[in-house]
């Protein structure tokens, strides 16, 4: 009997009997794994090439797992085959093995893990890193990426505007009516999503990339060049041979996704998704509020969101004072997660001069803390389209030269998220709410591209202020608890300086001394050892 650890894969495979032109299309495999306590779990098999077929499963619960397969239609040779498998404690250190699956619970508006343990999305953008990039340098990429404390990484799992295919050439699928798939393609992909696994991300996939700005490569967005049924046939093919992975999946991209495209995306959601449990959102464009069209959708469970590439004044507002701080209260509740901002290095649409790590830090906080913090998305330009040299990434002329992906590695932005992880896993940072009137006065120079955001918590136990320019904050001290500390953090360095506490006063300024952005943080005394 085999053994494999709790959250990690069990894999089946087999031989299919007869001939099939397109196997993916004509015949579908089935496998139903009973669980240690009687529970029964039916997953999708997958074509692998040739006549062979794969079943992956990823054990929840310690104990003998029995399954059994079938097949539509009937006589394929992989009917009535069954196996048992022993699922044993996992005891390493990955928190993917060790807490379980990330998914979103019913009414809350953060993830966790499937042990209750909560997870704070901090996602790296590698569009097409698993497409495009040696085992070699995959591995330097996650390694890095491992120093600098992010645990998820967004990709497209198939060809799409920036990449035409992977590094051999090879696509996901030919076709429309129906496609093909090309399993040597995705044999390529798993070696890259395992590692990412093993390395302790969670991986973020793209399904069906959906843009519409670039009308001469509409071909090469599967969401707007496929037809609805082969979107799902595509969907499907990913959940089987990649669901028993530690995944995230986004349905579409980069698109406008409401009205009668909200219609669409529903339909496919509901196919795609049924009887599958499974963490999923949608990427829409800059700018564009997909959670009214989505909400009640029961396959999506967080809304990500794009604040996009701009730097003035009505951008910074949409991120600070726009949707997500006009939706957070909404019930029931669910996680808000920008999963696209101000890229560094990239250009400005409106200026063309290129964001910086001030930049990335000014979106990052004002996206985390305009609603309840549930994680957010880093980007770096060269690392998402992967450029093993600098050029402009392709389709995407308007973005600039990208330096390599191995200098961009270097930027300093990825090193002031490290330290945004830092900070807000030092607290309990799900138990934050918007809490602007905890700013009392904001400073005289500051624009709206430079106002200060806060947030607390209900007890007023703990509470943060981020200013974007630095100076001093006039805090209203009455919605904060007694016998609070007073950190000052540098979200540059991630430096921390003990402040003196506030005063019984309703109302304090605080100095930071400082010329570029600043962190404050009120909390209970974590010297104290009764704390």
């Amino acid at each position: 009997m085999s053994i494999v650890k709790q959250w990690q894969r069990f894999e089946w495979s087999g031989a299919a009997e007869g001939s099939f032109g397109n196997p993916v299309a004509e015949l579908r495999v089935l496998a139903d794994f009973t669980s240690p306590d009687g529970t029964t779990t039916t997953v999708e098999g997958f074509w692998d090439g040739d006549d062979n077929w794969r079943v992956r499963f990823s054990p929840n619960q310690t104990g003998v797992w029995a399954l059994r397969v079938r097949s539509e239609p009937l006589d394929s040779g992989l009917d009535e085959e069954s196996a048992s498998f022993e699922c044993i404690p996992y005891t390493g250190d990955n928190p993917l093995f060790l807490h379980g699956r990330v998914n979103a619970k019913p009414g809350e508006r953060f993830l966790r893990h499937a042990d209750g343990t909560p997870f704070f999305w901090l996602g790296d953008t590698a569009w097409n890193g698993p497409l495009k990039a040696s085992m070699d340098d995959w591995g330097l990429y996650l390694r890095d990426r491992q120093e600098k404390r992010f645990n998820t990484i967004q990709f497209v799992a198939t060809q799409w505007l920036a990449a035409a295919g992977n590094a051999d050439a090879r696509v996901a699928y030919v076709g429309a009516e129906p496609i093909e798939i090309d399993p040597v393609f995705f044999q390529w992909l798993d070696r890259r999503i395992d590692a990412m696994n093993d390395a302790g991300f969670l991986g973020a996939a793209v399904i069906a990339w959906t843009a519409t700005w670039n009308r001469p490569a509409l071909g090469l967005s599967p969401g707007t060049s496929l037809p609805e049924h082969e979107i799902v046939r595509l969907g499907r093919y990913l959940l089987a041979r990649y669901g028993a992975n530690h995944m995230c999946w986004i349905l579409a991209g980069d698109g406008h996704y409401e009205s009668v495209e909200a219609e669409r995306w529903r339909r496919i959601g509901r196919a795609l998704f049924a009887g599958v449990d499974a963490l999923a959102t949608i990427h829409p464009g800059g700018h564009v509020w997909v959670e009214d069209e989505f909400r009640n959708e029961p396959w999506f469970r967080f809304n990500g969101y794009q604040s996009g590439h701009w730097k003035n004044d009505d951008a910074a507002r949409w991120i600070t004072s726009g949707p997500v701080r006009q939706a957070w209260r909404k019930d029931p509740g669910i996680p808000h997660i920008n999963l696209e901002f101000c890229y560094e290095a990239h250009k400005d649409f409106d200026t063309h001069t290129r964001f910086d790590e001030r930049d990335i830090r000014r979106d990052a906080y004002g996206s985390l803390l305009a609603g309840v913090p549930a994680g957010l998305t880093y980007g770096c330009h060269g690392i998402w389209s992967w450029e093993a040299k600098p050029n402009p990434p392709m389709n995407h002329p308007k973005t600039g030269y990208a330096p390599a992906w191995s200098e961009a590695l270097k930027m300093p932005g990825s090193s002031s998220m490290k330290h945004l992880r830092d900070i807000f896993e030092s607290i309990e940072w799900w138990r934050l709410l918007p809490s602007p009137e905890l700013i009392a006065e904001q400073s005289e120079n500051s624009s709206t591209f430079g106002q200060a955001s806060a947030a607390r918590s209900e007890a007023g136990d703990l509470a943060v202020i981020y200013l974007p320019q630095g100076g001093p904050v006039a805090v209203n001290t009455e919605l904060l608890g007694a016998h609070l500390v007073v950190e000052l953090i540098d979200p540059a360095s991630g430096t921390r300086k003990r402040l003196s506490p506030p005063t019984t006063d309703k109302l304090i300024a605080i100095q930071t001394d400082v010329a570029s952005d600043a962190f404050i943080l009120f909390c209970a005394d974590r010297s104290d050892p009764m704390v």
